[in-house]
């Protein structure tokens, strides 16, 4: 089986758009540390400077991981495990073939049960649908070649 990437995102971002967010960011940095150094004294009296220069600085490390593409959302499906990151801060979860107990397919997510009880969820949603069917294929494929057994499941309301 040949390792397949399934992104999670609405869009790749284009070439244009990873350089402004890059830029962005890198302004935002140094508009915070224009503040921390021109408003030195102010931030004693004032704590809202001190909020303005941690979310300045938060969004500019954000913008530039966006620019570096560090927070792309995607599913990882190689011959032995399988790399879920649903999240744009948060590392990635790695979960291996060997620890897997069973997986459970449901029509817009994706349970692996682990052999410690740990349960890992891949919520698909409702606004980017076309990758569904063939990342529950490759998951499926992934798990026959594994040997893990897998669970075709309806969600009940």
């Amino acid at each position: 089986m040949e390792k397949k990437i399934f992104t999670l995102e609405h869009r790749d971002n284009s070439r244009i758009t990873r350089i402004f967010q890059f830029t962005l960011g890198v302004i935002c940095i140094i508009i915070a540390i224009f503040w921390l150094v021109f408003n030195l004294k102010s931030l004693k009296a004032d704590n809202t400077l001190w909020i303005t220069i941690v979310f300045l600085t938060g969004f500019g490390a954000y913008e530039i991981l966006a620019g570096l593409g560090k927070t792309a959302k995607f599913v990882d499906i190689s011959d032995e495990k399988i790399i879920l990151k649903q999240n744009s801060v948060l590392p990635g979860i790695e979960l291996k073939a060997s620890d897997m107990e069973k997986i459970e397919i449901l029509p817009l997510s994706i349970k692996f049960t682990m052999k410690n009880h740990n349960r890992h969820i891949l919520r698909f949603g409702l606004s980017y649908t076309e990758i569904i069917i063939p990342a529950k294929d490759t998951i499926t494929e992934f798990a026959g070649m594994n040997k893990i057994p897998v669970e075709m499941k309806d969600e009940e309301i």
